[in-house]
């Protein structure tokens, strides 16, 4: 008799909050609508005076004095800023996504390129990000890192991820990688093994770092030789990808035998642990700094398995940002018109 009614009230608690959920929900969407509607009202009653920027400030102090008068906090001309700007952002009332809240997309509104913006509310709902992961991410310009590393030619075209389906490794792996969560930012010694455990100690927030589908599998993981055993630093999975990734961390610059020890690595788990429903093994080596002479000249060049990641430890400034992806840019621009000069004397030869 008690586990029948135990099972009757889990059922009806079940229910009563799954009815909770779904109500508020509704009423965050029906919000987030109306914050939309304001915006659209305030944008178009702006573009009726003659001077917008005097006429939008004396239209928002206006509203700000009744709204909140009548209606309560919220409504101050920064929150009223917020609503201009999202309405501004996402034009279209009908591709607004219910998933999200106000917040979250009031976040978003600030992001400037609309493909980053798509791309944000679509990782947000999929990844089922908080505003606290949302917020971080935007501000360590994940879309930029990101996109950064996709292959040259999406690069030059700024072809568009927000609607990619990470399958291949170069779509998810980034450069660099932001640890400022690592509170090592100022420290000037610090070993291979104090960022391993840092990393550890802080795996959730690294997790969320290296982007979708990874899952923690083994630190310092032994792999044994004739005369002497290697050992790993990390080994994740990434469950999108299908395959293991294996993560060397260097406080240093990239060396020759640093590429060379994870290609042992990789080639090792190939052949003793990889399963045949898996996709081929990645190898990462995270390094304080890398030299593109050295990247260039070595496997990784060639190798799809391999990469070179940098890590930085604090949030990179915006303009620190874009001067690493304009010299990428340059870079393949001018290599592009190397390959063009090549086959032009190529054909008239």
């Amino acid at each position: 008799m008690n586990q029948t009614l135990e099972s009757l009230y889990q059922n009806i608690k079940g229910l009563l909050l799954e009815a909770r959920r779904r109500v508020y929900y509704k009423v965050n969407f029906i919000m987030v609508e109306s914050y939309w509607e304001v915006g659209r009202m305030i944008v178009e009653e702006e573009q009726g005076g003659k001077d917008h920027a005097v006429y939008g400030k004396q239209i928002l102090k206006f509203l700000s004095e009744r709204l909140t008068a009548e209606l309560g906090e919220g409504f101050d001309p920064s929150n009223l800023r917020y609503m201009r700007r999202f309405y501004l952002a996402f034009p279209i009332c009908d591709a607004l996504r219910h998933e999200l809240s106000w917040t979250h997309y009031r976040v978003i509104s600030k992001v400037e390129s609309e493909r980053a913006r798509q791309f944000y509310v679509n990782e947000a709902i999929e990844c089922q990000w908080g505003t606290r992961q949302l917020e971080r991410q935007i501000y360590s310009f994940y879309y930029e890192r990101l996109l950064s590393s996709q292959d040259k030619q999406a690069l030059m075209t700024d072809t568009n991820v927000a609607n990619k389906t990470p399958f291949r490794p170069e779509d998810v792996i980034k450069d660099p990688y932001i640890l400022e969560f690592l509170n090592l930012k100022g420290q000037t010694k610090f070993s291979e093994k104090d960022l391993e455990t840092a990393l550890i100690d802080k795996l959730q927030a690294f997790l969320l770092e290296l982007g979708k589908g990874f899952a923690f599998v083994a630190r310092q993981k032994r792999i044994p030789t004739e005369n002497k055993n290697f050992y790993i630093d990390l080994v994740f999975y990434n469950i999108l990808l299908k395959c293991y990734v294996l993560i060397d961390l260097k406080v240093s610059e990239l060396t020759h035998a640093d590429i060379g020890q994870m290609d042992m690595y990789v080639r090792y788990y190939e052949d003793k642990i990889r399963a045949d429903d898996d996709n081929p093994t990645i190898g990462i080596i995270l390094c304080s700094e890398k030299d593109e002479a050295v990247v260039k000249y070595s496997v990784l060049d060639d190798n799809k398995q391999l990469f070179a990641s940098k890590y930085k430890l604090y949030l990179p400034s915006e303009e620190e940002l874009a001067q690493e992806l304009k010299r990428e840019v340059n870079e393949i621009r001018l290599q592009m018109r190397l390959n063009q000069a090549d086959d032009e004397n190529s054909s008239q030869q």
